[in-house]
């Protein structure tokens, strides 16, 4: 964590055009989560005093997110877009009295690591900017050093020459300076350029022609990556994943076909665990070590003790957390449920809304009827209990430690410690009608036969 206070300045007005949507850019998602998000999740990291979300294009549902994720953010709005210099220029006065460095995020750029951000607030420089290495063929705004390595200017390809095309240290646009010096520089910028725009890249030269210095760090091209268009969303999507997998993997998670499990943005997956095929986690999962996740399963916002399975073809949704050794078998739906240690829901079953005693055993076909169509009510089931196959639980309802439900029945009345409880209707055995009913059906389908001839 860096020594001196930092603040966060994240541009995320744009548009979008190239994503033709209604969405603002920075809502669009990868790994289950706004890209807004991974630029703020890694800006937290530098433990920042103070975050400034620059909005414009569909402000109010940016303002949104950005709060749900951090509630101290503070929103401003860039009203026109005339360039990131303008954008940085909308976010100082919310930086006013904030004395230490600023960096400069870019909302749809979410892959810049929180190491590399650390990095740049280390570099002795009044003004640091992040690079990369990429093709000269690219269109990205070039790093123009000097003798010494030191950060020159920065040009933009639309106005670079030939020469300055040549160069290979790219420009990410990410930039940390101290508040009061990026301020007084941000008030000098002009738009004498091609797009006629207050370009941000403009302080380092500004910062030169006063004689201040200017450094860069540099990262991999990857972690730059930015979204422009549906294409670009696809592929920084298949870039999480790719790294969430080796990365999983790495940790000691046995993935028995990488390519086909999906991590959300913040999914944690202890050692020894094994993850079989087609397994989707959304948002707010944790699996502990030694569990087990077969194949066709799709996971969110719940927790997974050690030594639990879960799957084939489970849901698991918010609120779930399973104790150790639990089993959760095939087409088994749990949500805002706890379920203790040992219970066993082998399949075909719905959780919601419930709590369930350790070592109790859950029968085929039992549903937790939880909504009335307005209000939702738990159920609570004792330790060791037995609920029969196909068992309808109407909730609000309590079934005792150790108690029975019959297979078929309907429960809309506690069910004491111990007690057996049968909710079903008595059956009726007629001798020889199935038969006489068999033969008029065939009679009657016969008929329809010769009729259609």
């Amino acid at each position: 964590m860096p020594a001196a206070p930092a603040a966060l300045v994240i541009l995320a007005a744009g548009q979008g055009t190239r994503m033709n949507s209604d969405l603002p850019k920075v809502l669009h998602k990868v790994a289950g989560a706004p890209l807004l998000v991974h630029a703020m999740r890694a800006g937290a990291a530098l433990a920042p005093e103070r975050t400034v979300i620059v909005a414009g294009h569909g402000a109010e549902a940016v303002a949104k997110v950005a709060r749900d994720w951090d509630e101290g953010a503070e929103v401003v709005i860039q009203a026109e877009q005339k360039g990131t210099g303008h954008a940085v220029a909308q976010a100082l006065p919310a930086l006013e009295g904030f004395r230490g460095k600023v960096v400069v995020l870019y909302g749809d750029t979410p892959f810049v690591r929180a190491e590399t951000l650390e990095t740049m607030l280390s570099v002795a420089a009044d003004v640091v900017v992040l690079g990369f290495r990429s093709d000269p063929a690219t269109r990205y705004g070039r790093l123009i050093l000097a003798e010494d390595g030191a950060l020159e200017r920065i040009v933009e390809y639309k106005d670079a020459t030939g020469a300055e095309r040549a160069v290979t240290l790219m420009n990410s646009g990410v930039l940390c300076a101290d508040a009061a010096l990026l301020a007084d520089l941000v008030g000098g910028l002009t738009n004498d350029n091609a797009a006629g725009e207050y370009y941000l890249t403009d302080v380092v030269g500004a910062a030169r022609a006063r004689g201040l210095g200017a450094r860069t760090v540099t990262c991999p091209e990857a972690e730059t990556l930015g979204v422009n268009s549906r294409a670009d969303l696809a592929a920084a999507e298949a870039a999480f994943q790719a790294a969430a997998r080796s990365g999983a993997m790495s940790d000691g998670v046995t993935l028995t076909a990488p390519e086909t499990v999906f991590f959300g943005f913040d999914t944690v997956v202890g050692r020894d665990s094994i993850i079989g095929p087609n397994v989707i986690f959304g948002p707010g999962v944790t699996v502990e070590s030694e569990a087990e996740i077969r194949g066709f399963c799709h996971l969110e916002g719940c927790h997974i003790s050690r030594g639990a399975s879960v799957g084939p073809f489970a849901r698991l949704r918010p609120g779930a957390e399973l104790a150790e050794d639990v089993h959760v078998g095939n087409f088994v739906e749990i949500k805002n449920a706890i379920l203790d240690e040992g219970v066993k829901v082998g399949h075909l079953t719905y959780l919601g809304d419930a709590h369930v005693g350790e070592r109790t055993n859950i029968g085929a076909g039992t549903v937790t009827c939880n909504f009335d169509g307005v209000m939702k009510h738990r159920t609570e089931i004792g330790a060791d209990a037995f609920i029969g196959s196909d068992t309808m639980l109407v909730a609000p309802v309590t079934i005792g430690a150790g108690a029975m439900t019959g297979s078929g029945s309907v429960i809309t009345r506690d069910v004491p410690d111990g007690a057996l409880a049968l909710g079903r209707a008595v059956q009726v055995t007629k001798p020889g009608l199935a038969a006489k009913l068999f033969e008029k059906f065939r009679a009657a389908k016969e008929r329809r036969r010769k009729e259609a001839e």
